[in-house]
Order: C-alpha cells, then structure tokens, then sequence
C-alpha cells in the first residue's frame, strides 16, 4: 500500500475492494464506507475519459446520500464535473450516458439486496458497464498500485440536475410506439424502491388501471418482503384484484418478474421466451438466436429449439449476456432473474421498459399473459440452494475441493441427459450457488440436498 502522501484523498480502508458481477456492493460500514466511495469517485474520475460529465444516480436506500456524496467529492477532486440525477432506476443512468454524450456515470444500489447493504456500479461513456480492463486500472489506484500525485491540481464542479430524468421518462413511453393499454387492470409492486421514480406514471400515462404497491421511495424497507424477490404480496393482489397481470421490480428497477392473472410467476426464461417468439415471427430474430445465462431452465433451451432457435448460454451477469450479443448481433438475451436485454431498446437491463413490453404485446395481440403463458414451455423441476461460505479463497476455488467436485460428477452421470448441475461463487454476496435441475422433482431434491450438505461441510471446516 503506497503512503498516504502519494494519495491525495489518505490510505484506502478497503484495500481488498474488487469488482464482482454487478460493481461493488456489501454492507455499509464494513465494506462500503465513505473513505472506499471517496477513492471510487477519484480513481473513475481519473480512468474515465476526460470529456464531459459524470452522472450519479441512486436508489431509495438510507446510506445513498452518503455515498452519492463521497463519491462526488472523489470526482470532483479529480477535476472532473458532476451532475447527481437523484432517485431513478439504473438504466436511467446510461441511457442518459449516451443521449448526452457524456464520459460515464455511476449508480449507488444494492440491487435485490437488503436495505443495510449498498454498492456502486460504474458505467463507460458508451452507457455499458465499466469492461475489466478500466475495472482492474481503478482497483489498481484503490489498492495504491498507482501514484496519484497532482490529481487534485483543479477541482471539478458539481449540480444537481434530476430534470435530465424527464428524457429516460419519455423514453420508456416512446418504446412501445403508442400503443395503449385503456383499462387493463395491471398490479405493480415498486418495491420502495427506484421504480418509484417512474414506474406508476408511465403506465398511468397508457392508460392502465393501475393498482400499486410499496409505491413510494422507502430506504428502511426497500426489498424487505416484497418485489422480483418476494412475489407473495403481487401475487395476492393480483388474484384479489382480477388483474390481468402484474410486475414487481428489484430495488432498483434494472430487472422485473412478472404474475400472470392466475398468480403464476413469468420469470426472465418465459419473457425471452414469449418476446423471441414475437420477434422471430416477425423475421426480427437474427439467427433465430436468444442470448441467456447458464441459470436458464433446461425446459426453455430444447423448447426454443423445437422452434427452430437456437440458445446462446453465457457466464451469470447481464454485462456477460450484452457482450455475447454484441459479438454475435443477437436482438435478445436475459438472465432468468429479469434481466433483459433488447437491441432495439439500447441494450440496457430495464426492468420498467420490459414489462411495457410484455403489457403492450400481450394486449396489442388481445390475449391475457396467462393465454400467453400458456403457449410457453414446460419448465424443469429446478432448485437453487444458497450456501453460506465466508472464506472467499474456498468459495471461489470449490472445484479444487475433491469431495465436493466429485459428488457433482456422481450427480452428472445420474442424471444423464435429463438434467445438469451448476454450482458457482456469487459475485455479489459470501455464498456459493448449487443449482440443480431435472426432468423428476424428486430428483432435484436428492441432489440439492446431498451437493449442499457437502458444500457446507468441506469448504466451512475449521
């Protein structure tokens, strides 16, 4: 660690801080501080391109301020302007990246994670999230690997200007080219969260009979109990209601689940699903090809097969799916969890503008999304068990624990072709994942069990 007077802004509290699959993200105090936020803000005024603003937006959560606050100060020693947007959702953010032609942005979230968490994602001046290579030049400076002598010879300015959000507002409502949907009973569950911000008016704005829950910004309970994450309080409502469908995002908004008018749970494999379909019979499907993640249900890739598609699988992380469709020109890729990714629409997870989408199809082709659903694939038992593993060295190194890697290739051979196993690190949170899927329900459950007891037993010992 270099002194303290080769950084201007003093010693990093976090030196170990690295980048996961979605940014920095932990609890507040212990691995998001204000000192780690202060040398975010510098290191990215410093490795982003020297051109234009910087935007920060954030989500509903208590310590936001703080944060957005401390990263500003670090931009602006670096020399750099900023203009803050306030509460709104993530994609706001590099939408409005590249409709002002700005050097970047940054978002203050945790995602789906609890109100005491937060983190920082970092976007580039072409609106996607910050490539590895400008990921490992700042982590490079926060672990003060790089001299940054004479980065505070001029200071920047900063403004608030959350009027620039009124572009990403009529944005959404451009996006289904004046379609309307006049009366259709629509349950929307905003999650305290980002949503907020806009969720309610644009589809207000259609014309929507519009029920809302948790619609205003809440930091104290923003995904506690309700949301993508915890689907009961939507599902409730809309059986009590009669809605035609309903949609509850995370905390902040890049990714939504939806509930049909039955209370089933379309999840992101069923929105690839239904979209590609729509797409690939208009002969708007380069490729006949979709673009998910290792996550997605087995059901989904030999139905979208049987159409004559075919299902591209990259590693979990949504910048993992936007670089597979770049290289391969796809229309449409997502992550089971939400996440969906459209061409037409910017490339951007946007958990508003998709269910936009799926409302204005579903009514534009006078169906309910439970009909749709209906047309769908039959989906795989699939179980996913979260393990708790502090030791980052094990978690992510589980493969080289012989006990466990073995008990997965047991599991492999079982199964044979009528299912598959995928255990993997979080990148977000201290657990490992063990996801099991298979054509038998019992099946899923023998092999959840046995894979997560021993994942627990030999990489927690002493």
């Amino acid at each position: 660690m270099a002194s303290i007077a080769a950084h201007p802004l003093g010693s990093l509290q976090s030196p170990e801080a690295s980048f996961g699959t979605d940014g920095l993200r932990g609890r507040v105090g212990t691995a998001i501080t204000p000192a780690l936020a202060l040398q975010v803000g510098f290191w990215c005024g410093r490795v982003l391109p020297p051109d234009g603003p910087l935007l920060i937006g954030m989500d509903s959560r208590c310590s936001g301020s703080m944060v957005v606050a401390a990263l500003t100060a670090g931009l602006t020693a670096a020399g750099r302007e900023v203009w803050t947007l306030g509460l709104c959702p993530t994609p706001a953010v590099p939408g409005l990246i590249r409709r002002l032609q700005a050097s970047g942005g940054l978002m203050v979230s945790a995602s789906h994670n609890p109100p005491e968490d937060n983190g920082i994602k970092v976007f580039g001046p072409d609106g996607s999230k910050l490539g590895s290579e400008l990921q490992r030049r700042i982590e490079s400076g926060l672990r003060g690997e790089v001299d940054a002598a004479g980065g505070m010879s001029s200071c920047g300015a900063a403004s608030h200007r959350s009027e620039l959000l009124e572009h990403y507002r009529e944005s959404l409502l451009s996006s289904v080219q004046h379609q309307r949907l006049d009366g259709v009973p629509i349950v929307l569950d905003l999650c305290w969260g980002s949503a907020t911000a806009c969720g309610a008016e644009v589809f207000r704005s259609l014309g929507a009979d519009l029920t809302v829950l948790h619609g205003v910004a809440d930091g104290e309970r923003i995904n506690v109990g309700c949301g993508s994450t915890h689907l009961g309080p939507l599902r409730e409502a809309v059986i009590e209601r009669g809605a035609a469908m309903g949609f509850a995002f995370d905390g902040d908004a890049d990714r939504m689940l939806a509930v049909d008018g039955r209370g089933r749970v379309v999840d992101g494999d069923h929105v690839l699903y239904l979209w590609g379909s729509v797409l690939q019979d208009s002969g708007a499907l380069p490729d006949q090809r979709l673009v998910a993640t290792v996550m997605s249900n087995l059901g989904f890739e030999r139905a979208w097969q049987s159409r004559g598609g075919q299902l591209e699988r990259t590693p979990v992380g949504d910048q993992h799916v936007h670089a597979a469709m770049v290289s391969s020109g796809a229309a449409l890729g997502g992550e089971q969890s939400g996440h969906i990714l459209s061409s037409a629409h910017g490339l951007v997870g946007d958990g508003v503008l998709t269910a936009l989408q799926l409302a204005t199809l579903c009514h534009g082709q006078q169906m309910t999304l439970a009909d749709w659903l209906d047309r769908s694939f039959q989906a795989y038992p699939q179980k996913l068990v979260n393990v708790r593993v502090p030791d980052l060295a094990r978690r992510k190194g589980w493969a080289e624990c012989a006990p466990l890697r073995d008990l997965v290739d047991e599991a492999e051979r079982s199964m044979a072709n009528d299912g598959r196993v995928l255990v993997r690190a979080s990148g977000t949170e201290p657990l490992l994942r063990v996801m099991v899927e298979a054509a038998e329900s019992d099946v899923v459950e023998l092999w959840t069990g046995r894979l997560a007891e021993a994942a627990d037993r030999h990489l927690n010992v002493a």
